[in-house]
């Protein structure tokens, strides 16, 4: 099955990748290009570096970490902002000096 229609990148190349030491998307992608076009492969990508016992991606981690919901579970629905709750505040964009 391909995992990158981009670059016809296989589930089995990206397998084969992992296995010779790859760990990360950017690594696989180092590899056989796959993840550098469109990026729609990525999160499949991400799917095989889990199962094949990669630690999870640092984007998962710090969602955790910060108690956000796993983007995988899209059953929660977002949180709705009241008439009580305070806007955020507007930040100046950065000036070049």
């Amino acid at each position: 099955m391909y995992v990158c229609m981009c670059h016809a990148v296989t589930e089995d190349q990206v397998k084969k990748a992992i296995d010779a030491g790859a760990g990360t998307p950017r690594q696989i992608a180092r590899g056989c290009k796959a993840g550098t076009d469109c990026g729609s492969c990525v999160r499949r990508i991400q799917a095989l570096l889990g199962e094949h016992g990669a630690r999870p991606c640092p984007t998962a981690r710090l969602a955790a970490k910060l108690g956000l919901a796993d983007p995988q579970d899209q059953a929660a629905p977002a949180p709705v902002a009241t008439a009580t709750q305070a806007a955020p505040t507007p930040v100046a964009p950065l000036r070049a000096a």
